[in-house]
C-alpha cells in the first residue's frame, strides 16, 4: 500500500506543479466618492490551458468576472462564470473588454491607493496581487488620462 501511495505521489506531482499562473500589471480606476462599483484590470498568463474560476477582494462585498460586449449597437457588460485561458497566451483585461467588477465597494477607490485581489484558477494555485488605483480616466497602469 505504501508503494502504491508513493507511486501515485510521484506520478501526480509533476501534473500539480505544471499548472502555474502569473498576474501582471494589476490596476483599477479611481471611483467617485459615492460609487458602489469599480473595476480592476490585469494581464493573466498560465503555463497550461486553465480557467479563472473566481476573483475576490476585501474592498468589495463581491467581485465578478465580466466582459463588455456589443449587442445590436449597444455596449453592455455581462457576468462570466469563468474565463478560459490558453497556456502561454496572455489574457489582457482592460476597459471595454474583460475585467473584474467590484460590487458593493466598502470605500471609494482613491488614486494612489492599492488593494489586494485574489484570482482563483481551476488548475493553478490562487494568485493574490496588489492592485494600484490609477486616475479615474486612466487607460492603463501609469497611463495619462485623456
Amino acid at each position: 500500500m505504501r508503494r502504491l501511495l508513493l507511486a501515485l505521489t510521484v506520478l501526480l506531482a509533476p501534473a500539480a506543479a505544471a499548472a502555474q499562473a502569473m498576474v501582471e500589471m494589476p490596476w483599477a480606476r479611481a471611483t467617485a466618492p459615492a460609487a458602489q462599483t469599480g473595476a480592476a484590470y490585469m494581464t493573466v498568463t498560465t503555463t497550461v490551458d486553465d480557467r479563472i474560476t473566481a476573483v475576490s477582494s476585501p474592498v468589495a462585498a463581491n467581485a465578478e468576472l465580466h466582459e463588455t460586449i456589443e449587442q445590436n449597437g449597444v455596449m453592455k457588460m455581462e457576468a462570466r462564470p469563468a474565463m478560459p485561458l490558453t497556456g502561454g497566451k496572455p489574457l489582457t483585461m482592460k476597459p471595454g473588454s474583460f475585467h473584474v467588477m467590484l460590487l458593493g465597494l466598502r470605500a471609494p477607490l482613491k488614486q494612489g491607493d492599492s488593494f489586494r485581489l485574489t484570482v482563483t484558477f481551476e488548475k493553478a494555485p490562487p494568485v493574490t496581487v496588489d492592485v494600484k488605483v490609477e486616475a479615474a480616466g486612466a487607460a492603463g497602469p501609469g497611463a495619462h488620462t485623456h
